[in-house]
């Protein structure tokens, strides 16, 4: 086998990592980024009234995440984005920067304003990650990957401080081996029930050569809504080293961020 083929086949593992934790963080995404004004909300105390289980933090989760999703289908907002794939030595292998452009009820278009590094490596990554997410946006290609009882098991296992926020720290197992599902840490705001930080790694592994992937995602408030703000995958591959894919999101458009009466 060629040098020139086994970069590739390796590539190629990154391609299938990469793209299944995208899709699996986008549809987390869709139910979880979103924070509605206080008189269309489930009302909340400043606490979850006693005793705090993981039952009620969960089922005020999901509550508020449906009412999240069907607020963010009557939004429209725009945000830049950097993508940045490095190798373990922080060498840049492809760097793009986009405007995402999001119209209700269901579309996303992606604008590149600049790239560099491997063509080849955009072409196989970076533009099959934005294609996907445009193609989930508008319902096609749904998975089951919701974070609900449905496909999880939830521990609460305390309380957590990110970025001086009060969160609900819940450990979720998958109950299946599923590529679109993820072990892990949820962070989860006392106050407002939104998602705040994931962590955790695939619930399986895409193939073999795949030793080990991490990732997190953050969020954060922007006028009415919580908003992803950072991704990192840390990919190891075995014999291969490892690569980093971060997903930087900019200030989003908060004229635009704005539900139509």
């Amino acid at each position: 086998m060629t040098l020139w083929i086994q970069r590739r086949l390796i590539v190629m593992l990154f391609v299938s990592v990469f793209s299944m934790i995208s899709l699996c963080l986008n549809t987390i995404s869709d139910a979880a980024a979103g924070n509605l004004p206080h008189d269309s909300l489930v009302t909340i105390e400043p606490a979850i009234v006693e005793p705090v289980t993981v039952e009620n933090v969960v089922a005020r989760l999901l509550e508020n995440n449906r009412r999240r999703e069907e607020r963010l289908r009557q939004a429209s907002y725009s945000a830049p984005r950097i993508y940045r794939i490095k190798d373990e030595k922080g060498n840049v292998r492809v760097e793009a920067q986009v405007l995402m452009e999001y119209r209700a009820p269901g579309t996303k278009e992606f604008k590149v304003v600049s790239k560099k590094g491997s063509d080849f490596v955009y072409g196989k990554v970076l533009k099959p990650l934005m294609e996907g997410e445009v193609e989930a946006a508008t319902g096609r290609n749904r998975h089951n990957s919701a974070i609900s009882p449905d496909n999880y098991n939830f521990n609460l296992i305390g309380e957590e401080a990110v970025d001086g926020q009060r969160c609900f720290l819940l450990q979720a197992t998958p109950k299946r081996a599923d590529k679109y599902l993820f072990r892990g840490k949820i962070w989860i705001h006392a106050n407002e029930f939104a998602v705040v930080k994931i962590a955790g790694q695939p619930a399986k592994s895409p193939s073999f050569m795949i030793k080990r992937v991490d990732f997190v995602r953050r969020y954060q408030k922007f006028g009415e809504f919580w908003m992803p703000v950072k991704d990192e995958s840390v990919t190891q591959v075995r014999f291969a080293g490892t690569n980093v894919l971060t997903v930087d999101y900019d200030n989003y458009g908060l004229a635009q961020l704005a539900v139509k009466r």
